[in-house]
């Protein structure tokens, strides 16, 4: 996963690389399955029962390791993490996304 703060000019033009990524599949919402193990310090529960990844004040994943700025369970990051494809077809649509107006 690309974790590096250096600003973009755009979102959505060109490929994602981590050079030039905010990193913004590590601010989305993680929904955890039953089966994963997660510490349970870095998870809680939502009002509606959904158990997912903790963020911080700022909305990042609290298993980023931001001293590095990578991910600090990478060998045991949930599924849902393993399955998004830097510049895979979802990672590009929270890239447009992301640089449209509010």
């Amino acid at each position: 996963m690309c974790l590096s703060l250096k600003p973009s000019s755009s979102h959505a033009a060109g490929k994602a690389h981590c050079s030039r990524c905010e990193a913004l599949c590590c601010r989305l919402m993680v929904v955890l399955q039953p089966e994963e193990k997660i510490p349970v310090h870095l998870t809680t529960r939502l009002d509606n029962g959904l158990h997912v990844m903790a963020r911080d004040d700022a909305g990042w994943c609290v298993a980023v390791d931001g001293m590095h700025m990578r991910c600090g369970i990478y060998e045991s990051r949930p599924q849902v993490c393993r399955r998004f494809v830097m510049n895979g077809p979802y990672c590009r649509f929270v890239r447009a996304e992301s640089s449209e107006p509010p």
